[in-house]
């Protein structure tokens, strides 16, 4: 008999196909949680493609909401797990359509395995169904060294001077339909989604073809307007390279389209530096949501209290925040006093090194 293939259990793979929280799944649960420090958290409205009994959600979702929620819980200790038990409890029938709210935490850690519960309740916060699981860990990924070096960035605003680019490509989608743009209110709106953007700039009711348009339409005339005349800020390559150099994981977290961030990387020479890409497409939900961070941080196969996210906008700060993760802000866009929930704020990037890193991830003395 052939020797069986063991599986490859690495998160730097990524969870784009999971059941639980990929977003790529047709079929997934699509699932984003929040971490306080302590206890992971979640909400998920089942339909009616997750039933058993006509109108009542299947027993094996329940507890796969449970086990995935268990999992993030694992995720943000730091430690790659597989689970080897789980004893699931059903209080009630759930109804298709019900929101429930998950939340989960450790209640025992060795070296080798991890116990951990979860719970799901109602709207009213009573207990429908609880969980608890028994994770053996695959890798330690503090002790491996992964957890230790990984930043996230934003680029507009951080990386590159777009800011100009952007306005002007916005004036020219939103005067072609004779919408007045003032800068007042792109300065409001930068780093945020097109989708938002063009809601906010149109008033209720535009239909999603149209904002798909014009979100097309700007993007195309921002992508040829960079093309040559695009520059750095100050510090953001030389900050780059040297992480780079001193084996940093990183990561573009960003709400510009994909296609964008690829070619403002590719003009600024330094693509190669960056081992993850998490764009608009990415998450359906923009910052100060931590999703995108979140997502950036399995892609690299870091925890997120080992993560430190480099942003401008006050969203961004927010999100890095909520999701576990140290930030620094830099004033290319926001005022100092706005930004006051960094753990760092700089006038410049030409400031910052690794060293300043390294003391937000208490890998150096303050």
């Amino acid at each position: 008999m052939l020797p069986r293939e063991q599986p490859t259990i690495n998160s730097q793979q990524g969870f784009s196909m999971c059941f639980g929280c990929g977003r790529e799944n047709p079929i997934g649960l699509k699932m984003t949680f929040h971490w306080d420090g302590h206890t992971v958290s979640g909400r998920f409205v089942p339909t009616e493609v997750h039933q058993g009994w006509p109108g009542v959600v299947h027993g094996g979702i329940i507890g796969s909401i449970l086990d995935e929620t268990i999992g993030y819980v694992s995720f943000y200790e730091g430690l790659e797990t597989v689970t080897g038990k789980l004893e699931t409890r059903i209080k009630r029938p759930v109804r298709v359509g019900e929101s429930l709210t998950v939340s989960g935490y450790l209640t025992r850690r060795s070296r080798k395995l991890i116990e951990a519960k979860a719970v799901a309740a109602d709207a009213e916060g009573a207990i429908v169904a609880e969980a608890t699981a028994v994770l053996y860990v695959v890798r330690d990924l503090v002790k491996s060294g992964n957890g230790f070096k990984a930043v996230i960035w934003d680029m507009d605003g951080v990386i590159a001077d777009t800011a100009s680019y952007h306005y002007a490509a916005w004036r020219q989608a939103f005067a072609k339909r004779g919408i007045d743009y003032p800068e007042e209110k792109f300065r409001l709106s930068f780093g945020q989604r097109n989708d938002i953007i063009i809601s906010r700039a149109m008033g209720p009711g535009v239909s999603p073809q149209l904002i798909a348009e014009i979100s097309d339409e700007k993007e195309e005339i921002y992508r040829r307007s960079i093309v040559g005349h695009l520059k750095p800020l100050p510090g953001a390559i030389e900050l780059v390279r040297s992480l780079h150099s001193r084996g940093f994981r990183m990561a573009i977290a960003s709400s510009a389209p994909k296609e964008n961030i690829e070619l403002v990387l590719h003009l600024l020479g330094i693509r190669d530096c960056f081992q993850a890409i998490i764009s608009a497409r990415d998450v359906p939900l923009g910052k100060p949501d931590p999703e995108v961070y979140l997502v950036a941080a399995q892609r690299l196969g870091v925890a997120p209290q080992h993560c430190v996210v480099i942003e401008d906008a006050v969203a961004g700060v927010e999100g890095a925040r909520a999701g576990g993760m140290r930030s620094i802000a830099v004033t290319n866009t926001h005022p100092r006093e706005k930004l006051a929930l960094a753990d760092l704020v700089v006038d410049s990037l030409e400031t910052v090194d690794a060293a300043d890193i390294e003391r937000l991830l208490g890998l150096r003395p303050a």
